[in-house]
């Protein structure tokens, strides 16, 4: 007997069960996709940056937030709360309907995008990979265990940036499948195989964005759904399966215009313009770290040769919380010390971009063990005036005249943060590392440090 399958039926009335579940569906889906919080609009503007590629990213990295500080699943509740009471209302007002597939299709269309837009904000970031920079000096000379879990997966990621990129290719390559209506579901499927990951690793080594990567989960699940049910028809159980066969009516005029003209803008913007922003950045350097050049030719890993405090000398201790054990110059301008005096741990493990040097905390996040400072060089090249990078360590700044009485040392001469006089002679170290070596001959060539 052959087996048929069932006439599709787009307009068939739905069940009770189904309007009730899509009404809080949509309610939910909607709240948590406009940005209806005044405060989001406030962000954006204050950081806004003549639509840098920072600006667009802050745009795309939106989630409903009720209470301030760190992002949580009490936001949801509130927003579920909301669109439960609005639902009751919705369904007393609108008993006669018989079904809701064109609010369907316009939910499944503005999740389609949000998600897109979200995954096209760190697919750029990471196929230009900039999202998870190389390790600095200061980070390679800092003990394995004053990172946090956080900074070591961050630092992993860095030094294999094709690797970054693979990952990037994968989150643009789903994002461009879910604007086209016939390729959403595949899309989606990509996304949430990618987007698990992302979950995953962030609880694993305590990540920040395991709330937004959770979010952006429930976005794709919402897409796929529209399909699931049919895919496990026609390969799971292997029974005839109703095809789609919905059809949005509009008017022809507000078809051709408004219509494909919000979707070319959305390419343009998120696609064109950002993608071509991010590579510009990529060209100019990491976002990460200080833009502002440093000391020339004085990059690199400094003994402490010798250590005068209040006119006493400090002989070399690992246990004076006090005396420097060593410093590292990095390109830019930041000087970091390795000493046995606690540093103030930012916990801060979002993605953010900053485009003033001050605010980028990149080198400091998540790392204790060194304290470090941003310098500026006065114009005749004798002064240093030093500036402790991280605010939770209070406005620490050191003012000390500088001399190099040979391309291997440097001399520090002024008062310390308690006004005491100060005296560092700084020794530059032959320092080998492993990833500079590995690049010049390769990773199975003979490396020798």
């Amino acid at each position: 007997m052959p087996i048929t399958a069932p006439s599709p039926t787009a307009e068939a009335p739905w069940s009770e069960f189904e309007k009730a579940v899509f009404r809080l569906a949509f309610l939910y889906f909607f709240l948590q996709i406009l940005p209806l919080d005044w405060k989001y609009y406030r962000d954006v503007a204050a950081n806004w940056h003549g639509f840098s590629f920072g600006d667009i990213f802050r745009l795309a990295h939106y989630s409903p937030r009720v209470f301030n500080g760190p992002d949580s699943f009490v936001n949801w509740a509130v927003v579920a709360l909301v669109a439960v009471v609005g639902a009751i209302i919705w369904s007393f007002f609108d008993r006669q309907r018989t079904e809701y597939n064109t609010l369907y299709y316009w939910l499944r269309v503005l999740v389609r995008y949000r998600l897109a837009a979200a995954l096209l904000a760190y697919g750029f970031l990471k196929f230009f990979p900039l999202q998870a920079p190389p390790p600095s000096l200061s980070h390679l000379n800092t003990h394995y265990g004053d990172l946090s879990n956080w900074k070591i997966f961050a630092l992993s990621l860095g030094i294999v940036p094709s690797y970054q990129s693979f990952l990037g290719l994968v989150e643009i390559t789903a994002a461009l499948l879910l604007l086209n209506r016939r390729t959403a579901s595949i899309g989606a499927f990509l996304s949430l195989s990618f987007l698990g990951n992302v979950f995953l690793s962030n609880l694993a080594y305590e990540g920040g964005e395991y709330v937004y990567s959770f979010y952006l989960i429930a976005l794709g699940l919402l897409v796929l759904w529209y399909d699931a049910r049919r895919v496990n028809d026609l390969l799971t159980l292997e029974r005839p399966a109703v095809p789609n066969r919905f059809r949005l009516q509009l008017p022809e005029a507000w078809k051709r215009t408004t219509r494909q003209g919000l979707k070319w803008g959305f390419v343009l913007l998120f696609v064109a313009v950002y993608g071509a922003k991010t590579y510009a950045a990529y060209q100019r350097g990491s976002y990460h770290y200080p833009a502002a050049t440093g000391l020339p030719n004085a990059a690199g890993l400094y003994n402490v040769r010798e250590f005068r405090l209040a006119g006493q000398v400090r002989p070399y201790s690992a246990t004076d919380p006090e005396r420097w054990q060593d410093v590292v110059l990095e390109k830019w301008n930041t000087l970091s010390v390795r000493s046995n005096q606690p540093v103030v741990l930012d916990r801060t493990n979002t993605e953010a971009i900053h485009a003033q040097d001050a605010d980028r905390n990149f080198e400091y996040a998540g790392a204790a063990g060194r304290h470090y400072y941003a310098y500026q060089l006065s114009p005749d090249g004798q002064t240093l005036t030093l500036q402790n990078r991280n605010p939770l360590e209070g406005p620490g700044k050191l003012t000390l005249h500088l001399t190099r009485p040979d391309a291997r040392t440097l001399t520090l001469r002024g008062t310390d943060e308690q006004g005491r006089d100060l005296q560092v002679v700084l020794e530059k170290r032959d320092k080998k590392y492993l990833l500079e070596e590995a690049t010049k001959t390769g990773r199975r060539g003979g490396l020798k440090l």
